[in-house]
């Protein structure tokens, strides 16, 4: 196994909702270590950047303006196997198919509104975090 850092992002309806304490409280339970946090509201150009790779689906722009909608936390979250421990805490995308225990499984309903955002690959964590850590502090 590898160590790895990969982003989450817990989005504006996780923040409302007041989970980020709990969420990262899982993450550290599991053993993952937080390497850096940042509190943000995203600008447009940095969601569009972040979702990219949806330009042009119908649901990019609803992506957008929930992701822009109110503040972020976005964390760099380190470990072994980190992206895939990750992924699988936080539950299918859709969280009428997430397990109970998952994050999206016990605290989501909607599939626009799905609580946290994970990399899904070593690729999207460079940039991702890249994206939301520029100063390369993490």
């Amino acid at each position: 196994m590898a160590r790895e850092t990969t982003l989450v992002l817990i989005k504006p309806d996780g923040m409302r909702r007041g989970l980020a304490g709990e969420i990262i409280l899982r993450f550290e339970r599991r053993g993952l270590e937080l390497r850096g946090a940042r509190l943000l509201k995203i600008p447009k150009q940095m969601a569009r950047e972040h979702y990219a790779e949806h330009k042009g689906k119908p649901f990019f722009g609803s992506l957008v303006d929930f992701i822009t909608s109110s503040p972020v936390l976005a964390l760099a979250v380190s470990g072994e196997s980190a992206i895939s421990v990750v992924r699988t805490m936080m539950g299918a995308t859709h969280p009428l198919d997430s397990a109970p225990g998952t994050i999206r499984g016990d605290y989501a309903l909607e599939l626009s509104e799905n609580i946290v955002h994970g990399s899904d690959s070593k690729a999207s964590a460079r940039r991702e975090l890249a994206l939301f850590f520029p100063d390369g502090l993490v």
